[in-house]
Order: C-alpha cells, then structure tokens, then sequence
C-alpha cells in the first residue's frame, strides 16, 4: 500500500521526488495525474493539486512529455545517474557520478539550488555536436550537513550573512529572531534552513557567534569552521578526561617490561608540550646496542567507544595552524597523563631493537613497557650535541646518529626517495599579527628521530602484514602510497632533458627511485630546482590509510602504518588495538568496518591539511599585506590561463601576477612546457624561472595576494606609485572563475565529519 505522505507531513520537494522515482521506474508508459497521485500516496485533495502542478512543472523542465491532454510519459533521452553536486560562487556548478572521473556541467537555473556537497539525483542530456553533456538536478538525495562563514550585515528589519565561501555565490538571508545575539560586523555561522524555488538567495539561522571580524582568535576559528573542524572541545569530553588518573600501580607495572632504569629522553620542537615519542639506548653485554622507540599508551587510557574515544574518533586528526595547536584528545591526556614528560613514570607501546654496529636489526620485541624519560631535548639542543660532541647525554645522541644515519643510506639504496622541502613557520606578536617569516630545517637531529619512527612504524605493519605460510591475513590499518602517474613522470624526463638532466624511467621501482634520487641531489642549488622539485612531487600519489596493503611507494617499504603518533593521529591509536589483540592471539575484526574507518581517518587528514594550509595562506597576506609596494625575488611556482603564480624566495609567500599585467605581448599558456609565450614577441615565463616582483594588493577575507612584475632593465612598473596599484583591473569573468576554481580549497567531509560540534 502506498505510504500517505500527507500523513507523513512531507514537503513539496519530497513530492517531487516521488514523482520522479515513479516515472523513473515506470518510464514507459502515460500516466494521468489520478494514476500518478495513487501511485505516490498523495491522497488528499492538497496533495493531488501539487501533482499536477508537478506534472507539469517537470514537462517545461524537459524530463516528462506529455503525449496527450492530461496524460504524462517520462522522455527517453541522456541517462540518470546519482552523483555529488559541486556548487561554485562563479556559477560554474557541476556533478560528478559515481564511478566516473569527469565533473558534468549544472546551470544554475537545472540546480534545484542544491549545495555543494549535496547527494543528487540528475539527468544528463544527451551531447548535442559541439557541446559540453550537461546535467539537470532532479532531486536532492541527502542534503550534506554544512555550515558558512561570513559577515554579519544587520539591517532595521532583516539581517544577511556576506558568506567568505567559494562555493555559494550569494549572501545568506538571516530573520531578525534567528541571529543569536549577532551584530554588523561579527564574525558569524550560518546553517541554510531552507531556499525557496522562486528566491535568489537562502534563508539561514546563524549557529555560533565567533566575534569580530579580523581579530586573530577569531579568523583562525573561522578557518576551522570553513572546513568542518571543530574549534572547542565538547564540555562532557573534558570533564571525562579530567576525571582519568595515570594509575600506574605495582599492578600495571608488573604487567609491563620495566624500563625505568635505562637511558630515555625526548627530542621535539621547541614550542612541543605532547611528548608522544622517546627513544632509549644502552650497550649490552655482547657489544651491541638495544634502541627503544616508546610511544605513549593512550589506548590504556581511552576506551573503545567511550566519550572520549568518540569525540577523537571523529576529529581524527590534531589540527596544527599557524598559531596554535586543536588537540585531537583533551589538553589533560595529550598534555598531561600521555605526554612523555621528563622525569615522570609513564605507560608506553614500544618497539626495542637489539642493533650491531651496523644498524642491522638482530632482534626486537614489540611490547608494553613503562618507562622515565630522563631529559626533554629540542631539537635544537640535540642538534648542538651532534654537532659539537658536547653536553649531557651526548654520548647516546651521538650513537643514535650515527645509527640513524646507516638506516637512512640503506633506506635510500632500497629506493626510498628523498624528497626534502622546508616548511614555513611564522614569529606571531602577542595578537597573532605575523612579524616574521623563517624556515623550518630538518637537520641530523630531526632526521635522527624520524628514522627511529620509520623503523617502528614498518616494523609493527610487518608484525601484522607478514603472516605464516599457511595463516590468514588479518585485517590491519596500513599507511599506503600508490605508484606515480606515469604522464607526469613522461613529462618530468622531458623537462629535466630540457636542463641537461637525465632521469631513466624503469618498470622496476628500485632503480627508478635511485635515478630520481640523482636528480634531485643534481639540481640541488641550481635554477632549475624549484621547477623539477615540483614537477617530481606533482607526480607522486597521495599517501592514504587502508587495509589494502599495496605497500609504500614513497618510502620502499612493502608493509608500513602509523604507530608512532596516537596523541595526535586516531589511526594510530587504531593501530594499538589491533596490536595488541593480534599479538595476544585474537581474531581478525571486520575488514569493511576498518576499511570505513580509515576512509574516514584519510578525509579528516586531508581536511585538516587544508585548514593548516589556509592558516599559512592568511598569515602570509596578513604579512604582506603590511609591505605594499616592496620588491622581492621570487621563482615562478605557478603557470596558468590567468596569470604566473610566485613563490618568493625571502619568506615563500606565494602571490598571482595578473596575466593582464604582462602588457608588453599577448601571452599564451603552453600547458606541456609549463610556461605562457608571448605571441609576438616570443617571450617565455616558465614555471620555476626566476622572477622580481612588487607586492600590489592584499585581501585578507580571500586570502588572495596580488604582486606586479618588475623589469630590472628598467624602471618600475609605472602604474606602481608609492606602493599602490592603479585601479582595480577586470579580470576576464572565465579567468576569474578558473582562478576562483583553483584556490579553492577542496573541503569535501566525510561521513563521520558531519559530527562537528559548533557550540562553545
């Protein structure tokens, strides 16, 4: 029997979509409005009215025909499909299908004003000659829980929301009772209640207050919001943390290896206040070392399923942006009861390693142990020992260096590829305004702590991964990275041709990555290392959690995961417990209920990547934006349709020069080659050349940089007077989109990421 949707109190739009399944289903048949309205439920007198009215809304919108008066018929033209809708503030909307690789244009007026994110249902129209497919939204399948940023506009009768969003190209409508306290100015969260067939813009309720626009606290929370993270810890989740003793009793020692009594110590940043890792060493009898890689036990702490379990189940992730740190557990286990500190007794996972002189591997345990670190080093302070071969506890960090270092030579004769890039890190005044710019170098002491952590980590995903002839694999988080894509690696032998470097391509991994390996050390200090640095990475998979062990192609190593980090990465934490029941003879839990979970794990990281990455964005136009009209040299880090993106040397700040500004010939991209040519005059701009460059404009709420190009043969651009640009430029509408396109970030969530909590 039909389902009585009026009953159901379902609204027009679920009876739309009613009506389409219907059709969908019996497509080839004529249906009048009667046989349609009891094939739906739709039995009152209301309700049969919007049926005919649907009926004929979707024969104007194409989908129906009606074959005679009265009587409708699905057409049978393109095809249907599910797919997720991508809204853009450009209007350039699309959908892309399950299972397919291309993104299907959506006019906005085919939308049905889904959002981006959206679950629909399409058409796809037939390809006319000549014609890009296009699709036209039928229903929307599931409504993706999201939120927007923006100004708050407060107005005597009514109040909008000017939204910071790439993906919605209108403000938000906000009732007068729906601000939550709100005023012009404020920082603010908006969720879309509902929009109206007939309205061009939204209707909304603001979620939370963040404050006023600009104040740093303010704008980073807003960086978060943008990308469904989290910006205050849930109270509940807290006040259970703060509950937890470190309970380590006689009881719980006993249970453990004791290694209280050997030499331990952390080496970490200098800002670093959760010690998850800390490495032991001693001689033993026969010559030998034994090296301990100890990783704090949160899972002794955390329960399965536990409120804490779930609110770091659902972030995933630690967050780390310019200024500060949005822990994945609460301050009181990630700061306190887990962190490694000195001098205190902690509950650790470890990996201990009997090691020759030769940092060969001649025997390890993988256990729960308890320990007492016995000095926090930074890296800085390590690296000062190494160097000089002076100061306390010298002797070990020496010894573990020069360990470390025979690891990481025969890692790389096994194909692991080096690939080392410094990181941007900002000095911050007391109100988050950047001051200065430095970079982050990963020197012996660093490169020390991240060896011992690639042992550990390969070493407990081969305990797993690597069963007994005749045993079962069983299910396990690996840390993976598929194989590169072999167009770019085509295209980078031709470019590093171009310099005179040679790079063989080879079906054998091994001597693929060691010739990648001379290439990079080759180009080391040379022009043209910016350009084939990238172009290297550009080609290289994204590393991904799965229980599908294809190995790691980056590293060379045929099993690896993530042990090393559970204070501020759930997989590890994942990791742990599957450790420790595997080892403890237990049977193999669902593959498809991790395999969900580290789906999820890869797309909060991939979020949080972005946060990290728009937070940098903000603080280098937050700096520039002080320093209009100053000139710097730069490498050319970008090459597109619309203008050479530049990366500058003194502080790696990127900006756009504005294909507009290169006025001296009309400039074309060559997409192969990198590069725009000028069509007269034949002047190339080509990705990693080097470049002078005058900063122009800076927009903080888009986070966009503008720089003009300098001639050094002659005077500065004449329309660069005292550090300001002419009047704004029109950049041509398609360009304008692409870039839109381009900066934008993706912030796609997963499943679980509609968990976000935006309350204070």
């Amino acid at each position: 029997m039909a389902k009585n949707i009026d009953k159901s109190q379902k609204k027009k739009a679920d009876l739309r979509g009613a009506v389409i399944d219907f059709f969908n289903t019996e497509n080839q048949a004529a249906y009048n409005y009667k046989q349609v309205s009891a094939g739906v439920g739709a039995s009152t007198p209301k309700s049969r009215a919007d049926v005919v009215e649907i009926l004929e809304q979707l024969a104007l919108d194409g989908f129906l025909s009606e074959v005679s008066p009265g009587k409708f018929k699905a057409k049978q033209r393109g095809t249907t499909g599910e797919g997720v809708f991508v809204r853009r503030s450009n209007g350039k909307n699309s959908v892309i299908i399950d299972d397919a690789d291309e993104a299907i244009f959506v006019a906005e007026r085919n939308s049905m004003h889904a959002l981006n994110g959206d679950r629909v249902l399409v058409h796809i129209c037939a390809n006319r000659r000549g014609f890009e497919p296009e699709a036209e939204v039928l229903q929307i399948i599931e409504h993706k829980d999201q939120v927007f940023i923006g100004t708050l506009q407060v107005e005597k009768y009514f109040a909008h929301l000017v939204t910071d969003s790439k993906f919605l190209a209108t403000d938000i409508f906000i009732p007068k009772n729906k601000l939550k306290g709100g005023h012009t100015g404020d920082k603010a969260i908006a969720r879309i209640i509902e929009w109206p067939d007939d309205a061009n813009s939204p209707v909304g309720e603001i979620v939370d207050i963040l404050g006023e626009t600009g104040n740093n606290d303010v704008e980073q929370n807003a960086i978060l919001a943008e990308f469904g993270l989290p910006y205050v810890y849930p109270e509940d989740v807290v006040l259970a943390a703060n509950k937890i003793d470190a309970g380590i009793t006689p009881e719980v020692v006993a249970a453990r290896r004791d290694m209280r009594e050997i030499t331990t110590f952390t080496i970490d940043p200098k800002d670093a206040k959760d010690f998850d890792d800390a490495l032991s060493i001693r001689t033993l009898d026969n010559g030998n070392y034994e090296v301990g890689v100890h990783i704090a036990d949160v899972t002794h702490y955390v329960t399965p399923g536990s409120t804490i379990d779930q609110e770091a189940e659902s972030r995933a992730t630690s967050v780390y942006l310019v200024d500060r740190v949005v822990p994945m557990l609460p301050e009181h286990l990630c700061n306190g009861i887990c962190s490694l500190r000195p001098d205190e007794e902690k509950l650790t996972f470890s990996c201990v390693f009997e090691m020759d002189a030769n940092a060969k591997v001649i025997n390890k345990d993988i256990c729960r142990t308890v320990i007492k670190s016995d000095r926090r080093f930074t890296y800085e302070e390590a690296q000062e020992r190494i160097e000089t071969g002076k100061g306390d506890f010298c002797e070990e960090i020496l010894t573990l260096d020069r360990l470390a270092k025979i690891l990481r030579a025969r890692r790389y004769e096994e194909g692991s590829i080096d690939f080392d890039r410094c990181e941007v890190r900002f000095d911050i005044d007391e109100t988050g305004r950047p001051i200065d710019v430095y970079f982050k170098e990963s020197k012996d002491a660093n490169k020390l702590i991240e060896e011992f952590m690639l042992l550990a980590n390969k070493t407990v995903a081969e305990a797993i991964g690597k069963m007994k002839r005749g045993r079962s694999t069983k299910a396990f988080v690996y840390r993976v990275h598929d194989v590169p894509n072999e167009e770019k690696l085509a295209n980078l032998v031709e470019i590093a041709r171009t310099f005179g470097h040679k790079f063989r391509l080879s079906s054998k991994r091994i001597e693929m990555n060691k010739s990648l390996n001379t290439l990079l050390q080759d180009i080391k200090g040379k022009g043209e290392e910016n350009l084939i640095s990238t172009l290297a990475m550009r080609s290289m998979a994204k590393a991904v959690y799965t229980t599908d062990n294809i190995g790691h192609y980056g590293l060379g190593f045929d099993f690896y995961t993530h042990f090393t980090s559970p204070i501020r990465r759930y997989p590890d934490m994942m990791v742990h417990r599957l450790l420790d029941k595997y080892l403890n003879g237990g049977r193999s839990v669902n593959k498809q209920k991790l395999e969900d979970e580290c789906k999820h794990c890869s797309e909060m990281e991939q979020l949080a990547a972005n946060a990290e990455r728009a937070s940098i964005k903000y603080k280098q136009v937050e700096y520039l934006g002080e320093r209009l009209g100053e000139v710097y040299e730069g490498v050319i880090s970008g090459v597109t349709e619309w203008g050479l993106y530049v990366e500058l040397n003194e502080n790696k700040c990127e900006g756009l020069v504005p294909i507009r500004d290169l006025e001296d010939d009309f400039y074309e991209l060559d997409e192969k080659n990198y590069c725009l040519i000028g069509r007269r005059k034949k002047m190339r701009y080509r990705l990693g050349d080097p470049i002078t460059i005058q900063v122009a404009r800076a927009d903080l709420a888009k986070k966009q940089l503008d720089f003009a190009l300098v001639d050094k043969d002659h005077p500065a651009n004449p329309d660069l007077k005292n550090g300001k640009m002419k009047p704004a430029f029109s950049m041509p509408k398609k360009m304008k989109d692409k870039r839109e396109k381009h900066e934008g970030a993706n912030s796609k969530p997963s499943k679980r990421g509609k968990r976000r909590r935006a309350r204070k």
